[in-house]
């Protein structure tokens, strides 16, 4: 499928800006990628109309040179006799002339430079579908002449390039020709051929080829009234073999054909910077290996604040539960803040000297910076407190469960026990007139009653688990969730830029894939070996 260029370039624009947003490519990328030329010949003109006409738009054409080499008067000479009694001379240096058929409507001319432009129309026939424009000396010292110029290349189809023996070697024309050559038709005009040499007629002919040429176009012409043998009617034949629909439309499409491969070129280059290779497995494998080494660094340097603390949880822990406050203690000190810091920085530095764009990894890395301490401090204190909540082991709370109950049932029993023994004493007694129970027996049962007590509450003393103990498991255990919940943030940040990264990078491959292939890839627009694709630079 084919796609306009100007959908490619609002593509461009949005995914550059998106990019831009997320930082996955520099403000001067997304400024290059938003400059792309939108400006072609075929927008000075209303399509409507055309279309309405049922005709083709006029070729442009355009006079290029340095001061001197006699622009005007081959251009009075080409417009005809009409246009050279209306009195056209030429315009001073800062204005750009068009003349073209007064049947020819430029209704989108430049607003910023219609102060700079002189349009004089003609009634000749013969010149109806070419559109004639004298630009100012690209070689001017006046720099709005340069600015100019420059202004109206992209509208122009055809350039002639006018010179003459003085002036051939114009060291600013051919940075021009170099820069702007493979963008536009060139027709080459040898003027004042009166004053030249053959010598310098194929050195001319030779520095086209070696910029890309193989057989130019150049006219020798005389423009004076003394003498006016040249071939100035082959150069008026040329440019009207080229006034015609297909040329025009050859003109066209090749045009859009090279700003399609500059957009791919820019985009492509984009996507060098976007980092089209990044492995994020393999820089989560990164982080983990950091963060392990980071964290058996921190849980070495947080061993005697552990200890301090459990020990402060263990002398305070009524009052933390009474009055549900929060300990002004914290494990997170500059020192552990100064080593997470290190570690993110080495994996950013890591990061960069790998090629990837690491300002989307600043950002969310930075708020896990401002958040680690707090997640250090609500974790090590939740599991302090449930920690205190349920000291010791599970063995140890069941064991500890069971003898409770045994502190009530044993008394309990061995009361019972003695109970039923003075009954059942005191019955007998009666009954065989017997002794009652004596003085031993209240001994024994006495012992007996403090020992089923005595013994579970030993017991329970004894085996009650240690607050500080269990404080110090507790912060542990808490240490090692914070730490893992830092490195699970980390991993779905970076989880997250994967997922964004692809994203884009699929969005820009798809805009490069819309571009189209390259004039190399799928054959040149015009045959090089036609009159049109001689004028063309390879």
């Amino acid at each position: 499928m084919a796609y306009d260029y100007s959908d490619l370039i609002e593509k461009t624009k949005c995914w550059a800006k998106q990019a831009q947003a997320l930082g996955w490519i520099s403000p001067e990328t997304a400024e290059q990628l938003g400059q792309s030329e939108t400006r072609t010949p075929d927008t000075l003109f209303s399509t409507a109309r055309l279309a309405a006409q049922n005709t083709t738009r006029p070729l442009i054409v355009a006079f290029m040179g340095g001061t001197g080499v006699g622009k005007s008067t081959l251009l009075n000479r080409l417009a005809g006799k009409p246009i050279a009694k209306a009195g056209v001379v030429r315009p001073t240096s800062r204005e750009v002339t068009l003349f073209h058929h007064e049947s020819v409507a430029m209704q989108h001319l430049p607003e910023q430079q219609l102060a700079k432009i002189n349009v004089s129309q003609h009634d000749n026939s013969a010149n109806k579908q070419v559109v004639w424009i004298d630009m100012p000396d690209f070689d001017s010292t006046v720099q709005s002449n340069k600015h100019l110029v420059f202004q109206w290349l992209p509208y122009i189809d055809v350039l002639i390039y006018v010179v003459s023996p003085e002036r051939y070697k114009d060291e600013k024309a051919w940075r021009l020709l170099l820069a702007e050559g493979a963008k536009h038709a060139w027709l080459f005009v040898f003027n004042q051929w009166d004053r030249g040499q053959p010598g310098q007629f194929e050195d001319f002919k030779q520095q086209l080829q070696k910029v890309g040429f193989s057989d130019p176009f150049i006219f020798k012409t005389v423009c004076s009234e003394e003498l006016l043998t040249d071939e100035f009617i082959a150069l008026e034949s040329a440019i009207r073999s080229l006034a015609t629909g297909h040329a025009v439309e050859q003109l066209e499409q090749r045009g859009s054909e090279l700003r399609k491969y500059e957009l791919k070129t820019k985009l492509q280059f984009a996507a060098l910077n976007l980092g089209a290779e990044i492995d994020f497995q393999q820089l989560i494998g990164l982080w983990q290996s950091q963060w392990l080494e980071t964290v058996k660094s921190l849980q070495q340097g947080f061993v005697w604040p552990l200890k301090a603390m459990a020990d402060y949880y263990a002398d305070h822990a009524a009052d933390l539960v009474a009055h549900s406050s929060t300990t002004k203690q914290s494990l997170w000190d500059e020192w552990a803040q100064a080593r997470f810091d290190d570690t993110i920085d080495e994996f950013i530095i890591e990061l960069d000297q790998r090629g990837v764009p690491v300002f989307p990894f600043k950002q969310p890395i930075a708020s896990i910076r401002e958040k680690a301490p707090k997640i250090i401090q609500t974790q090590t204190e939740l599991a302090a407190r449930m920690a205190l909540a349920n000291p010791g082991n599970l063995l140890q709370r069941m064991i500890l469960k069971c003898l409770r109950v045994c502190e009530i049932v044993l008394p309990l029993t061995a009361m019972s026990w003695v109970g039923y023994k003075v009954f059942t004493s005191f019955y007998a007694s009666n009954m065989v007139d017997n002794h009652y129970l004596g003085v031993d027996f209240a001994i024994h049962s006495s012992l007996l009653i403090a020992l089923s007590w005595l013994m579970p509450f030993f017991i329970v003393k004894k085996m009650q688990p240690s607050l500080k103990k269990s404080a110090f498991k507790g912060l542990n255990k808490g240490l090692a969730g914070a730490f893992s919940i830092i490195d699970g943030e980390i991993g779905s940040v970076l989880q997250d830029l994967a997922q964004q990264h692809k994203a884009q990078h699929d969005q820009l491959s798809e805009i490069i894939d819309q571009c189209g292939a390259t004039d190399s890839e799928q054959g040149s627009v015009v045959d090089k070996e036609s009159p049109l694709g001689r004028m063309l630079m390879n």
